[in-house]
């Protein structure tokens, strides 16, 4: 089971971008999707994740990104999304995708599952 991550990238001060989040693997179900950022010598924090419930899970932000940034799933496809507008410089960091819980058809459970990171920088 892996997680991938895509869609960072540089983009001017109230640019757009949209990172993707692909699991791969004999996947039967996720639960727990998120996004984290980390940026330079700041500790990682979370920024938007989808409760457990389907296609219409409970959705949280942290307070910085409330109303600029929004998390969504396809559920079908295995992956979720992070759409960021009206970005700013202090968005610049590292961002990666977990998911809480990955079961595969096995019915094997794989815990706090890390996608590799995925450089966003705002910058003019």
């Amino acid at each position: 089971v892996q997680l991938q991550a895509s869609g960072g990238g540089l983009v001017q001060p109230g640019g757009s971008l949209r990172l993707s989040c692909a699991a791969s693997g004999s996947i039967d179900s996720i639960d727990g999707m998120a996004w984290y950022r980390q940026a330079p010598g700041k500790e990682r924090e979370l920024v938007a994740s989808i409760a457990d419930g389907g296609v219409s899970g409970r959705k949280t932000y942290s307070d910085s990104v409330q109303g600029r940034f929004t998390v969504s799933r396809d559920t079908g496809k295995n992956m979720w999304f992070l759409q960021m507008n009206r970005l700013k410089p202090e968005d610049t960091a590292v961002y990666y995708c977990k998911a809480d819980q990955i079961t595969v058809w096995s019915g094997r459970k794989y815990l706090r599952v890390w996608g590799q990171g995925t450089q966003v920088t705002v910058s003019s």
